[in-house]
């Protein structure tokens, strides 16, 4: 009982709050700063593949992912890993600066 109890909060913190937008997304969109795309696209083949099963269980697990608990943590980690590719591309671009003012003399 336990460990289904944690596989459901698993699902739940994997579900977006908005599942149609998962589709619209590219996984593979160059200068993506939006790093919870993956677990999204994961999260909504669960989803699908849970709601073909058992579509009260799939209703579930998209009431549950509108707690505000869920919700609540799921923009903090947006929030911040946004902060971080934003610094992750400032680091690149100095990086890649001194690469060629220093290195290749431009």
């Amino acid at each position: 009982m336990l460990q289904s109890r944690a596989l459901v909060i698993v699902l739940i913190l994997l579900l977006s709050t908005t599942l149609p937008e998962v589709h619209s997304k590219s996984i593979f969109e160059r200068d993506r700063r939006d790093w919870l795309v993956i677990p999204d696209a994961i999260a909504a083949y669960i989803y699908e593949t849970v709601n073909k099963m058992s579509p009260k269980v799939g209703q579930f697990l998209v009431d549950a992912a509108q707690t505000p608990v869920v919700v609540v943590t799921r923009n903090f980690l947006i929030r911040e890993t946004t902060k971080l590719s934003i610094l992750a591309e400032q680091l690149m671009e100095k990086i890649k600066n001194l690469w060629y003012t220093k290195v290749l003399g431009y």
